[in-house]
């Protein structure tokens, strides 16, 4: 029987006893109804889970950490999506959805035709509703690493922040470019270091003056299959192919 996974934001250590927080005890007791002594794993997104036993406490919940399990569920490379910022509740589809599939990173850009605008504390706040969603995606897919979720910015200034190295493949996804998925990610099965760095643009794709920027940047415009995929399924279907292309399922 699979045991319940939680993500727990406090250090770890085997042969410890630790408190947990307050949402996470309510949502143990009230939603779950956890009895005392129940097994969970528990991980803080730095690596591998705990084993730990449950005690009630009045209304809190305490841990005690039993064993450490070393267990890793990334892929090999580095993946970050740079999704123009969809509309509704598509984000959190494709943050819930990236973190499946195995992405690293997740940066939403602020792009010229991106419905969604976010500014002040709604912008603060959407961010920390996305980095939850991935925190709840990991408990259920058996990651013990979290994707991170950076606050939304501009394609430029996102393609300025990218860290130079001659192992980063920027790819710009253009319906009507000349590159296909396999000669993009040629190369890229060679390098030990890779890093696949996907853009993707909002409901009415990139502006002319984005896609300049990033062939500017060194960003291979690249086409993937002969359908255009709506923006909240484009990054799924590109991590995926793109995994088992380079070995990576």
């Amino acid at each position: 029987m699979n045991l319940p996974r939680f993500f727990c934001e406090i250090d770890l250590q085997t042969g410890t006893t630790v408190e947990l927080s307050t949402e996470l005890a309510h949502y143990m007791l009230r939603v779950l109804r956890l009895k005392d002594q129940s097994k969970v794993w528990l991980f803080n997104g730095q690596g591998g889970q705990f084993l730990a036993s449950l005690q009630h406490q009045g209304k809190g919940v305490l841990a005690h950490l039993l064993e450490f399990q070393d267990l890793e569920r990334e892929l090999p490379q580095r993946i970050t999506v740079a999704q123009g910022l969809a509309s509704g509740d598509k984000m959190d589809w494709i943050a819930e959805k990236c973190t499946e599939v195995g992405v690293t990173a997740l940066a939403p850009i602020a792009a010229r035709y991106s419905v969604l605008q976010l500014q002040g504390d709604r912008l603060q706040k959407r961010v920390q509703h996305w980095q939850k969603v991935a925190r709840s995606a990991s408990e259920q897919c058996g990651r013990n690493r979290v994707m991170h979720v950076s606050p939304p910015q501009q394609l430029a200034a996102f393609l300025q922040s990218l860290p130079s190295s001659a192992h980063t493949r920027v790819i710009f996804c253009d319906p009507d470019a000349e590159h296909d998925l396999d000669s993009a990610l040629a190369e890229v099965s060679d390098w030990p270091d890779a890093h696949i760095v996907f853009l993707i643009g909002p409901e009415g794709g990139w502006s002319e003056e984005e896609k300049a920027q990033a062939i500017a940047a060194g960003a291979l415009s690249m086409r993937f299959g002969a359908r255009i995929l709506r923006t909240e399924t484009a990054a799924i279907a590109l991590v995926s192919a793109a995994s088992a292309r380079m070995g990576w399922l």
